[in-house]
């Protein structure tokens, strides 16, 4: 039988990116004549990605912004991002401890985020962890990416991993809209980046602290169906 695998995304889920996001921001926001955001107003919208963050900004600021110039400052975010990994970014308590406990059980590990790949591999490197995954899929990994559930599957398959023995991690609803469209279980973590609690969303499990995703856990949701009533969201 293919061993299980979990799937982890990765800003707001595995890392705490926040804080170098939102140095990136800030600098694009310079470049553009505009004074610092409002990190604690932004940073629910870190994880829909670079473009919407500048988008967001913008409009914090009373302005549109032309695509060109959208496409511009993100150039100038992606470059100033790129060059000070890992930066502030660090892994969330009890990261690391999971990781050994689910490899010592025998379940692959794998990442599938909607940032690039490059900036992933380049992340997880710098934590010392990239070579714990058996697949790490960015956004530009494949022809598509989240909510599109293929990116997770195809994910699983580059992990030599099997959808029907499969756990899904995340922080947003993206996350779980993935793992439902796949037919998944997702159990969400409720301190990543989203600006509606995420128990909304009605993902498997919501948990608080990696020292909540045991092995006992797992198991239990892999012998679950998604279409059954016990996955509506609940606390582990």
């Amino acid at each position: 039988m293919t061993a299980p695998i979990i799937v982890f995304d990765l800003d707001g889920t595995l890392v705490d990116t926040a804080p170098d996001l939102l140095d990136s921001l800030n600098h694009s926001l310079v470049c553009a004549g505009l004074e610092h955001a409002d990190n604690a107003e932004l940073r629910g919208f870190v994880g829909l990605g670079a473009r919407v963050m500048i988008q967001r900004a913008f409009a914090a600021h009373g302005k549109g912004i032309e695509d060109g110039e959208l496409d511009r400052l993100l150039a100038v975010f992606l470059d100033h991002y790129t060059a000070h990994i890992p930066g502030k970014s660090a892994l969330y308590p009890g990261v690391v401890a999971a990781l050994d406990r689910f490899s010592k059980a025998g379940y692959a590990l794998a990442v599938c985020t909607n940032k690039h790949e490059g900036l992933s591999r380049q992340l997880l490197g710098a934590l010392g962890i990239a070579g714990r995954f058996a697949a790490i899929c960015g956004g530009d990994t494949f022809a598509f990416r989240k909510p599109d559930p293929r990116h997770l599957k195809s994910t699983i398959a580059q992990a030599g991993g099997d959808p029907e023995h499969a756990l899904m991690m995340g922080d947003s609803r993206t996350d779980i809209d993935t793992a439902k469209s796949a037919g998944i279980p997702v159990v969400a973590v409720d301190f990543g980046y989203t600006d509606r609690p995420v128990s909304e969303f009605e993902p498997s499990r919501v948990i608080s602290h990696f020292d909540e995703l045991t092995i006992d856990l797992a198991t239990r949701l892999l012998g679950t169906s998604m279409n059954a009533p016990s996955t509506v969201s609940i606390r582990a």
